[in-house]
């Protein structure tokens, strides 16, 4: 029985990463779009290893873990050798040493003391952290991420330290009732992005854009996301 039901996961996952590559594909092309500027990650909060090598053999060449520890503790387990690990959740500067070579990008950057600690811990270990800001663009007190008055700041200041490459902006829009609310936020990030990428700040390299998760990664893909972080879409609901 056990068996049976991983067979049918197995073939879930490889039904949904289909229909989720089809999707982006469509939305990329109805905005005047290259698909092949997308990049699809699949999200492995609470999926086991054998799943998500399941997906790896079917594509994915990018997963996202929000914990540190969680993240850790499977990636023995899992066939990383054509495929990078990105941590996408909120970082405690006491994580960071654990974290720093561990993954191929830290997807969470929002203050200059967490930047500090990462430069800190990149230049002990000898590495370059490829490092995303994460804006939050709906100026939320219930989440992370930096406010938008903000953002050109810590810009400059992370871009001076050692150890650390600034590659691009994260972002998580509000709960929107209506895709026309949802298209407003996700554009206004899209010209942040490219008045960013305009201004050429040394060190800054604008050439990631993360923004679009399950349920709202075709309307980001519209506007400008090249980078999608879709978990349940891909790995059915979440087991806690």
């Amino acid at each position: 029985m056990m068996e049976l039901s991983v067979e049918k996961r197995f073939s879930d996952i490889e039904h949904n990463l289909n229909t989720i590559r089809e999707k982006i594909y469509k939305a990329a092309v109805s905005s005047g779009r290259n698909p092949e500027e997308v990049t699809l990650m699949a999200v492995t909060k609470t999926v086991e290893p054998i799943f998500i090598n399941h997906a790896i053999e079917n594509g994915i060449n990018l997963i996202g873990e929000n914990k540190v520890q969680e993240f850790l503790s499977k990636k023995p387990y899992l066939n990383l050798e054509n495929c990078e690990a990105h941590l996408i959740g909120h970082l405690q500067t006491n994580k960071v040493k654990q974290i720093v070579s561990e993954v191929s990008m830290i997807q969470s950057l929002d203050s200059l003391k967490l930047a500090g600690e990462i430069s800190k811990r990149s230049v002990e270990k000898g590495v370059i952290t490829p490092c995303l800001i994460e804006v939050n663009i709906g100026m939320e007190e219930s989440k992370t991420g930096l406010d938008l008055s903000a953002l050109e700041d810590l810009l400059c200041q992370a871009a001076l330290l050692k150890g650390i490459s600034v590659e691009g902006l994260m972002t998580i829009p509000p709960i929107c009732e209506s895709e026309k609310e949802l298209d407003k936020y996700f554009s206004q990030m899209h010209k942040i992005f490219v008045d960013i990428k305009d201004k050429k700040l040394d060190n800054v390299n604008m050439r990631v854009l993360s923004m679009g998760m399950s349920s709202d990664y075709e309307c980001a893909v519209r506007n400008g996301s090249t980078l999608v972080r879709v978990g349940s879409s891909v790995f059915g609901d979440r087991l806690y």
